[in-house]
């Protein structure tokens, strides 16, 4: 399966989505004009309010995109949770939790004070988000059923739904999404022919959207010309990810899973001595791995720090790491004398089973250009706070 995804995924890097010239192209076309069709319908019934849309007893953001890979999802829910806390919220995260091993209706990975779950349970983005916010963050198929628990038992003020631009059966009061600032709409041709989930006149239905790798240019862009031409009541903000600090994972990078919730212990992780700016990666020879969406940022977020990445290898995004694929990076850094084998923090959660001496994860975390006050103010003046 990770073959034909790959496969896949490589087609959408041509475009032209009627270049029948190409069979395999033309067979994912096809397929594309009946998911098409479906999705289409989808949002005409609930536009016209045929189906059903349920609304929680207190406000929801959610944080989505169009496109399928990574557009910066996580990073984005991280940032804002965090910028919630700051101004004194009670905020809980929503998940779906994909391919975590939780099968209960509501799974409570964080309850905003100890983290009791752990990755394969959770899922990866769901733990790593509980581990750098502390705040709540519970998974589920169900959001209504995980966003009541939220509110009744854990105390939570607001929601923030991760993922969830095309999840429409939960009513939110603020809809963020996010387009990659490089190629927002892929090849703009819907799955599987092309990455998006749906047509693009679906950004109407956003409040705000956020270009993310989009660099710190000050002038506007064409795709931002685009947008405010086509969505002119819809505000556009950049964001960048910015590498943060260099950690060993075998000095308890994430905080330690509780089973007992009156076991005190704190729920995102502190800075210690032994943590490394991104700046000490320049000039040095690196062994690189991630099992990530987009790999390719990974490796040029390397490449503007300056490393010499002379090892770079990929796995499937979710990757379920086994100890022979930490044995071929091992041995790729050996044979390629590197000074340090670095990942990303995404896949450093799930390495907690593994002996990680020598393995390093780069954090990074969004940053709003131009200043998270003003963002974190336009949300808070949709929700009406």
């Amino acid at each position: 399966m990770p073959a034909v995804k790959r496969i896949v995924t490589k087609a959408w890097d041509f475009d032209g989505q009627s270049d029948f010239s190409n069979p395999f192209h033309s067979f994912l076309y096809t397929l594309s004009l009946a998911y098409g069709g479906a999705v289409r319908l989808r949002n005409v019934l609930y536009d016209g309010g045929l189906l059903g849309v349920k609304r929680l007893p207190r406000p929801v953001v959610s944080v989505g995109n169009i496109t399928a890979g990574g557009t910066g999802k996580t990073p984005m829910v991280i940032f804002l949770t965090k910028l919630l806390r700051e101004r004194g919220y009670r905020p809980a995260v929503l998940s779906r939790g994909y391919r975590g091993k939780g099968e209960g209706r509501v799974n409570v990975v964080s309850d905003g004070d100890h983290v009791t779950a752990s990755p394969a349970e959770a899922g990866d983005e769901p733990f790593l988000i509980a581990s750098s916010t502390g705040a709540a963050v519970l998974t589920g198929a169900d959001r209504f059923a995980t966003g009541s628990h939220a509110v009744e038992r854990l105390g939570a003020d607001i929601l923030v739904l991760d993922d969830a631009f095309q999840h429409r059966r939960l009513f939110r009061d603020v809809d963020i999404l996010l387009l990659d600032a490089d190629r927002p709409f892929g090849n703009r041709c819907l799955l599987p022919r092309g990455p998006l989930r749906e047509p693009v006149n679906g950004l109407r239905r956003a409040d705000m959207i956020v270009l993310t790798r989009s660099g710190e240019d000050s002038g506007e862009s064409p795709v931002e010309e685009e947008l405010q031409a086509k969505y002119p009541g819809i505000p556009v903000f950049r964001a960048v990810r910015q590498p943060k600090e260099i950690v060993p994972l075998s000095a308890g990078s994430f905080p330690p899973i509780q089973a007992d919730p009156l076991e005190s212990s704190p729920s995102s992780p502190q800075k210690r001595e032994h943590d490394s700016p991104p700046e000490s990666l320049q000039g040095r020879r690196v062994c690189a791995f991630a099992g990530i969406a987009n790999p390719d940022s990974f490796r040029k977020t390397l490449a503007s720090l300056g490393a010499e990445t002379v090892a770079f290898l990929t796995f499937p995004d979710h990757h379920r790491y086994r100890v022979e694929d930490i044995e071929a990076v091992r041995k790729a850094a050996e044979k390629g004398k590197c000074e340090i084998t670095l990942t990303t923090e995404k896949d450093g959660v799930k390495l907690r089973s593994f002996p990680t001496a020598g393995i390093h994860a780069l954090r990074v975390e969004m940053s709003v250009t131009g200043g998270a006050g003003e963002f974190v103010e336009a949300v808070l003046e949709k929700l009406g706070r």
